[in-house]
């Protein structure tokens, strides 16, 4: 034996299931022969970035104190009340020959709805 240590033979991935969907992995094999990348280091890549972004996510938010779940109720009513703006906005906006069609009545069910919770969340 020499002095420097040996390495391990380098190994090479013949075949990398990324999909149960054929269709899938196949578009995916196609898409790194095109650009000449190897699948496994391409999913090497994906796996450090997904490591790293579920990492840095925020800790679940505290609700052990009534005053935190209010503050928490508060925030989710702010929210729908802007939702409801946003869609109430939507449904003016749509011209008057569509306003008897599904796009419509979608628009108008969904601005029920949110006023529906609002009006409980706000009875709470």
């Amino acid at each position: 034996m020499t002095a420097q240590s040996e390495q391990p033979p380098t190994q090479v991935y013949k075949q990398v299931k990324i999909s149960v969907d054929s269709y899938v992995a196949l578009a995916f094999k196609e898409a790194c022969a095109k650009k000449n990348i190897s699948m496994a280091a391409k999913l090497s890549e994906f796996m450090a970035g997904y490591s790293k972004s579920v990492m840095h996510k925020k800790p679940s938010p505290d609700y052990t104190t009534k005053r935190q779940r209010r503050a928490a109720v508060k925030s989710i009513v702010k929210q729908l009340e802007q939702i409801k703006d946003f869609e109430e906005r939507y449904r003016d906006a749509i011209p008057e020959n569509l306003q008897s069609s599904i796009v419509y009545e979608n628009a108008d069910q969904w601005v029920s709805w949110l006023e529906e919770a609002l009006e409980i969340l706000g009875s709470m």
